[in-house]
């Protein structure tokens, strides 16, 4: 799939769809002048195959862009096996639905450190990762695999350690989720240059193409001294996203920002809104 521009998506339907179905979420969407969405899979990977075609259908006839978030009953890192092996399924089904609505890329969060030191947890990470991306391989499915920065320090995922494991695979490549780090890192990581050192270590370590194929996250968030608290809609935040989107342009970036703020279509429209004014 080639993405010609930065796409903003919502988090799921919007909330004026009032749960009548992905076919009212869409049309929503499309007359707001939105992009698309990111389905959130956060319960489990539940969509029939008459909804599957449904949504494919939809998007393929109004251009528009489709990411997928696994459930959040994911850890890479369990002490359980058994724990390890259903996050890896979850992770493939994921992709698999992926694939048949016409989504190019994937996200979920992937472990958590249990206490063990942080290299160990990258190897463990890595083991899984590997099976994950071999299975999808046999099955020819190019959907990009995309482990997010997470908002806790009790969470695998920082962006130095979702680079580096991106540097290990063909499809796997960060997504960014820009409160996670302003919340895992009590309030830095929110202006201009210090969003700007977070691109330029991509392109350093990525390649400048990353800014071809992006995806990320944003939203208002409470914080604390141990990172993530809650989303927030951007006015009830401290969150930076004028000058992020500064810098979004600044690289002309490609790709997806799904903008999760509970306030769900209305801070979506909001962030486009603004990044066109620029």
């Amino acid at each position: 799939m080639v993405i010609d521009k930065l796409n903003f998506l919502t988090p799921g339907l919007p909330a004026a769809a009032q749960n009548k179905g992905y076919k009212e979420g869409l049309n929503i969407i499309k007359n707001m002048d939105l992009d698309g969405l990111e389905v959130e899979f956060v319960h489990g990977v539940r969509m029939n195959e008459d909804t599957q075609k449904l949504v494919k259908s939809f998007i393929d006839e109004n251009n528009l862009t489709l990411t997928c978030h696994g459930p959040f009953y994911i850890n890479l890192n369990s002490a359980e096996e058994e724990k390890i092996e259903a996050s890896i399924e979850r992770i493939l089904e994921t992709a698999r639905v992926g694939k048949n609505i016409g989504a190019y890329s994937i996200t979920f969060h992937a472990a958590f450190y249990m206490k063990q030191n942080p290299d160990e947890v990258y190897k463990t990470v890595y083991k899984s990762m590997e099976r994950i991306c071999t299975q999808l391989e046999k099955e020819n499915n190019t959907v990009w695999i995309r482990p997010e920065t997470t908002g806790k320090g009790t969470q695998w995922g920082t962006f130095e350690e979702i680079v580096q494991l991106s540097k290990e695979f063909k499809y796997v490549l960060p997504c960014i989720d820009f409160s996670h780090i302003h919340a895992r890192y009590n309030g830095i990581y929110n202006t201009y240059d210090e969003f700007s050192k977070i691109f330029e270590y991509l392109g350093n370590e990525l390649g400048q193409d990353i800014f071809n194929n992006f995806h990320a996250h944003l939203a208002g968030i409470e914080y604390g001294a141990k990172g993530e608290k809650q989303h927030l809609i951007f006015n009830e935040s401290d969150m930076n996203y004028k000058d992020l989107l500064k810098v979004f342009k600044k690289y002309d970036v490609k790709g997806a920002l799904v903008c999760e703020s509970p306030n769900i279509e209305e801070d979506t429209k909001l962030l486009k809104d603004y990044y066109l004014s620029l």
